[in-house]
Order: C-alpha cells, then structure tokens, then sequence
C-alpha cells in the first residue's frame, strides 16, 4: 500500500493529468470536407503558444550544458530512473522506460485477459532505442501477465546510410539484436510517412490476428527553431496517428508523444482521436522533465477501422509529401465544447511548464543550501514513491529480451558520447547558422584537425586477426533499396566525423584530394608500403597487387612471387557518395571475384579502397576477413592507384567454400544487371548486419574509416585556409592598383 507520508510537491509530480469529457456531438465530419480547408488557427491558443515562447526566450542565452546539468539538479524526479535499473534489474532501463511504466500503470491500456486467447500484440513506431518494448516486457513478467506476446517495431533505420546520423538514436543494443522484430519498410529507412511504408507495414503484420497496442513515441531534434517545435513535428504526429489508424484492433489502445497543442493541426489531430476513441486522456509522466512540452496522449477504446474506412482511406491518401498542406477538419467544424474542453487542457499543461521553468531560472541565479537541501530530500522521496505506487519489481536477467547481447554499434565505447552533444547556447547557434563557408573556416572550422600532420604510415599497427568460423552464407540475403543519393551516416564511422566531412566536400572547392597534399606530411613512398607489407607476408608466398603500379614495380625488384590485377579508375573526384557509388561497388566486387579466382593457399593481397562507410562494401571486408589470417591497412595512396585513400594489406589466404563463391558471383551479375540498366535500386546489403556489428570488425572499420576521413580533412582544411587567404589577397592587391 502506498504510504501517504510523502510531501505534496512528490505527490502533484505524478498527477499532472487531463481527461477529454467527451459530448455527443463530438463526431466526423462527411469525407469530402476532410483535408479540404486551408489552415485557420485559433486566436485564443496562439496566445499561449506566444506566452510560452516568450518565457521559452529567456534561456537563449544559457549554454546549454550548464542549463542542462542545473535542470538535471532541479528536477525532482532526476534519481529515478538509475535506482529503477538498479532495484529492479531493469532491461534497457532510461527515462522512457520509467514513462512508459507509469503510463501502463496508470492507464488499463492492455486488453481484459479473458479477451486475449492468451495473445498480446503490440506495435511500436519511432521506438529506438526500444525502452517502451523492453519496459512492457517487464511489466509483463513481473505481472505475472500470462500471454503470448508478440511483438513488431519500427524507427529510422540506424543503419541505412542515407539517413541523417545527428538525427537517429545511437543507441542499437536492442535493435542490433532482435533485428527480425523490427520493420524498416520496402525502402529499408524506416520512415513512416509514405503509404508505402504503410502497405509493407500491413504484411509485415499480418499473421497477428489483432493489434491490442500501439505505441509512438516520435520525435526530433528542434533545438535550431524550438518555438516552431509544434509546427515542425506535426507531420510526423499525422503520420503515427493515420499509422495506428489503420493497424490497431476494436478495443485497442494508443500512447503518442506529442508536444504543445496550441495550433489548428494539433487541434484537428486531437478531435480525431477523440471521435475514433471512447476516452482520451493527457499525462505529463512525473519522469518527463517537468520545464519541457512533452506530453502523451494516451486513447483508450478504439472504434476500429471499418467505422472510419472512408475517412482513414483519404487521410492515407495523403501520407508523404502531401501532410501539413491542408487541414484535416474545417476550421468552423469543430464543436465550441470540444475547443473549450482543449483550452482547458493547454492552459493546466501552459500552466505547469512556465511554473518550472520560471522556478529553474530563479534557482539558476541564486540557489542555497536550503534549497540544495530542500530539492535533495525531494529527489529522494520521488524515487521511494515511484518505486511504491507503480509496484517496480526486481526481474532476473533470464527474463530480458536481450539476456546476451552479441552485437551492436552501443558496444563500441568509441561511440559513447559522440552525437547530439551541444555545449553551446540558442543565440550561439543561430550565430553560426549564420557565417559563410569562409568565415567558418577564419574561425577555426578545421583548426583540430590542421593539427593532425603525419610522418609516414597511417594506419600502422592496426590489425584485424581474420575469424576462424565458419561464413554463415545461408543466412546472407541480397537487400535492394533506392539508389543513395549521398552517404548521411554510416554504422562503420563517427556520424559527427562523417558530417563534418560531407559539409566541407559540399561548401568546399577542393574537387580531388590527388591533387592537394600537406607539404608537411610527405607521402609515404611505394617502398614504405612495400616493407609494411612484407612485415606480415609468409615467406614464399604468392602476392597478387591490384591496381598501386609502383607498389607492384618495387615487389618486383624484390624478386617476389607476383600477380598483378588491373584497376579500372576510381572514382576520383571528391564525392558525397563516398563508396556509395554503385559503380564503384561494382568495380570493387568484380576485382575481389577476380582475386578469388587467382589467389592460392597463404598467399597475400593488395586491395586499395576509398573507404568502408556502407554496408555493402563492409560486407566486402567481412568477406576478406574470413578468408585471410590478418588484414591491415595504410593511408594515404592516391598516389599509388588514383581516386584511392587506403590500401588493405591482407595476408594469408585460405580458400573460400564453394557456396560461398557462388553467393558472390550471383552478386556480381546482379549488382552489374542494376548498374547497366541504370536502375534506380541498388544492393544495400548482403551480410546480414548482425554480422557485421560484432566488436573486432566494428573496430578495425572505425579505425580505417576515421584515419580516412580524418585525413581528407586535414588536407582540405589546408587547402580551405590557403584559397581564403589567397583571395584575400587578391582583394588587397587589386586594391592597392587602383
């Protein structure tokens, strides 16, 4: 029983909800009115929306690490979740998480056992990193719910190189290891908002008889405009509700994140919901920081889709380019007591967000050790109260999703803490949004690494020790997508890295890294690569060199037995793609299949590369590190086969089975079959991405792929500074004539 000894302000933290009283008039207009009308906002809500941004203003001045480690000091609720994962050994336990158990014993969002046959499915859209999953699995267990619970998620693929990298969730400890759970759609992104996704999302799911939940839990990053936040993710929200629409069974229930609900298309969203549901309700989760909009929609009662199919058939309609552009219901349609019952709910949620964030900011200017006391002694009395009334239980690990988990890019600690970190303030950003490509590159754009200056082998000691299983080729499956039109992340690269390389490729002038070099870094000549080579060949072993001519010349002076590859020119300008380019992948596998054909046991080989950002050619070095005792690398070679950065060294060849030859011819004729036909889908992946996760490989990608790019900036960077400083002093010089 839960004690009662606890003090308001812990109390109130768990109860900031609003429920819709729903009237009878409150229904659908006919299907020729819907998404009809332009857009018309209501005068009343847009004054709150300007009250709140004017107090929203007040902090965009604070950087944004010392605001966030002092609301992460205020919030009451801030201990919460640690002594969670701790008292009740929690699965993927974070602030979602401790939501979405709140919301789950707040709300009867599970079907009446007696109803289920045993059967729970559930479906979960924008869920990475998967906290709503593996929250649910632990209410279930610890429950003792006894059901057969399946379920499908979806969320932008984290390892589809077009997506945006700053914008997707890093963290894949789940994901990476229940890969068949999740469903990225026929374009493999993940993104939600076509009606395609929509239509492979229906056979995707089609062996449940019935979905009980749907969770979406959507969001973006809006720090760049957050007062448009509403404006901004509205599409998204449209899409999630049309989502949930169209899958969810009779009697279903629906969790959707959404923000402030001040303008007409939130309105419209929030009367749909209500005519399609028997009861809506809003919650702020005591574990949601109480000075942002977050809140969650929580739609109990579902009518089912047959009683909306006209309505719901024209809203799919317009999934994709079309959401946003028309309003969904006429402005003069909705019912004066649904408004008024809407302002009602915007005003208390209004209410609490500038109550706490007018409080931080008074503490941020002066807090004392009163108030430290006061705050620390609060935090600790929210952890006992939410450990008691939302019954947390300890779960053993044999009952987690993921009770061993194998693979993903989480595991690599390189990745911790490389994305979405911003240190700097609003106004600071907005400043920066603002320079040109030149006066970034004055202001020091390239300064870190301008520092990186080398003096000989990039890359040296880096070793990957090949893998002694077996290739589990039954499992490969050749995936096509949509031909990428620039490489936006990779799951084989810091995406900040990535970012940084793809911005000064766009802004920049430097067209070909062949023909700009660092005159203090000299080139590392054929005889360097030549002595790092032969450090790991076997003696009187065979060595077949692709392409690197001059490599080839001083292996031949060298009196080694040799073969020699010809490499067709590479892509040499500098290029968003990257090895994205279909053509090189072609180029790249029918040398490796010539390679197959040529290499004998123990021999060596010499493959040079642009990089390893995606997946197809990561599937290519997996290949070679099952087939060779040790692969290294050395950087730079442009000048040693041009349009190059890198060259493997791999040594020891063992043969290949033979299935495994034939996948890869098989390959070969298709990925030619698409690049001369000029189709628009190219091979993303052949490796299954459960393989190509794993630690060793990961790592030897990372590190190839960093030196690369790293690399590329520093001598881009040079050439940056020395055009802004040359047209400077051009400027001065004509000045000077006249």
């Amino acid at each position: 029983m839960l004690s009662c000894d606890f003090p308001p302000e812990v109390q109130s933290l768990f109860e900031k909800r609003f429920t819709y009283k729903k009237e009878q008039d409150w229904s659908l207009p006919a299907t020729s009115e819907v998404l009809s009308a332009d857009h018309k906002e209501f005068s009343r809500l847009l004054s709150l929306k300007e009250s709140l941004n004017k107090v929203k203003n007040l902090l965009s001045d604070k950087k944004l690490d010392d605001w966030h480690r002092h609301t992460s000091f205020t919030n009451k609720a801030g201990r919460i979740v640690p002594e969670v994962r701790r008292h009740a050994n929690a699965e993927l336990c974070t602030q979602a998480w401790c939501k979405f158990h709140e919301i789950v014993n707040t709300y009867p969002l599970l079907p009446n056992t007696a109803l289920w046959s045993s059967e729970l499915n559930t479906l979960h859209l924008c869920e990475a990193p998967g906290a709503f999953i593996s929250s649910l699995n632990h209410y279930l267990k610890t429950q003792e719910v006894r059901c057969d619970w399946n379920w499908v998620a979806n969320t932008l693929n984290p390892y589809h190189e077009a997506n945006d990298g700053l914008v997707m969730i890093a963290d894949d400890r789940l994901i990476a290891n229940t890969l068949p759970w999740w469903y990225f759609g026929p374009d493999n992104t993940g993104d939600i908002m076509s009606i395609k996704y929509l239509d492979g999302l229906h056979r995707f799911i089609s062996n449940m008889s019935s979905v009980h939940l749907v969770t979406a839990d959507g969001s973006f990053d809006c720090q760049g405009n957050p007062g448009e936040q509403e404006t901004l993710v509205y599409p998204l929200h449209y899409c999630e509700v049309v989502t949930c629409l169209a899958t969810l069974g009779p009697g279903g229930s629906f969790v959707l994140k959404m923000f402030t609900l001040f303008q007409h298309s939130s309105i419209n969203l929030m009367y749909l919901l209500n005519c399609c549901f028997q009861t809506v309700h809003l919650i702020k989760p005591g574990t949601s920081k109480a000075g942002n909009s977050e809140v969650y929609v929580v739609c109990l009662g579902y009518v089912g889709k047959d009683a909306i199919q006209e309505h719901l058939e024209k809203m799919m309609a317009h999934l994709g380019a079309d959401v946003g552009v028309k309003s969904l219901f006429p402005h003069h349609f909705l019912p004066e007591s649904f408004l008024q019952c809407h302002q009602d709910c915007c005003t208390y949620f209004y209410e609490l967000q500038t109550q706490t964030i007018l409080e931080n900011l008074q503490l941020f200017a002066h807090m004392s050790e009163e108030d430290k006391l006061q705050l620390k002694l609060l935090r600790e009395a929210s952890v006992s109260y939410y450990i008691q009334k939302f019954q947390i239980a300890y779960m053993p690990k044999k009952h987690w999703l993921v009770r061993k988990p194998q693979v993903g890019c989480s595991f690599n600690t390189r990745w911790v803490g490389t994305r979405n970190r911003r240190t700097d303030t609003y106004n600071e950003r907005k400043q920066l949004e603002a320079l040109s490509w030149p006066e970034k590159v004055s202001q020091g754009y390239f300064t870190s690494f301008l520092e990186d200056h080398v003096d000989g082998d990039l890359g040296r000691g880096c070793f990957l020790e090949g893998s002694n299983c077996e290739l589990r080729h039954e499992d490969w499956y050749d995936l096509q997508g949509p031909r990428h039109s620039r490489i936006q992340s990779s799951s084989f690269c810091d995406c900040d890295l990535l970012k940084k390389y793809n911005e000064s490729i766009e802004q920049g002038s430097i067209v070909s890294l062949a023909s700009f070099s660092c005159p203090s870094c000299p080139l590392q000549p054929a005889e360097d690569v030549v002595s790092s080579l032969l450090e790991l060949v076997q003696n009187g072993h065979h060595v077949l060199v692709c392409g690197a001519y001059p490599v080839f010349e001083v292996l031949h002076q060298r009196q080694l037995s040799l073969g020699f590859l010809e490499c067709p020119p590479l892509q040499q300008p500098v290029s968003l793609l990257h090895d994205g380019d279909p053509a090189y992948q072609q180029q790249l596998l029918s040398v490796i299949v010539q390679a197959f054909q040529q290499l004998q046991e123990g021999d060596s080989f010499l493959l040079p590369v642009l990089s390893s950002l995606t997946r197809f050619t990561a599937g290519i070095v997996y290949v070679l590190c099952h087939c060779f005792q040790i692969i290294s690398f050395s950087c730079p070679t442009s000048h040693l086969t041009c349009g190059t950065n890198a060259v493997l060294f791999c040594c020891g060849y063992h043969p290949l089975p033979s299935p495994v030859l034939q996948h890869l011819h098989h390959l070969k004729q298709l990925v030619e079959e698409l690049v001369s036909s000029a189709s628009p889908q190219q091979v993303l992946e052949f490796v299954p991405m459960e393989e190509l996760l794993k630690g060793p490989f990961l790592e030897f990608l990372w590190d190839l792929n960093s030196t690369i790019i790293r690399r590329s900036l520093h001598v881009i960077g040079l050439h940056e500074q020395e055009k802004i400083l040359s047209d400077k002093r051009s400027v001065r010089d004509s000045g000077e004539q006249k």
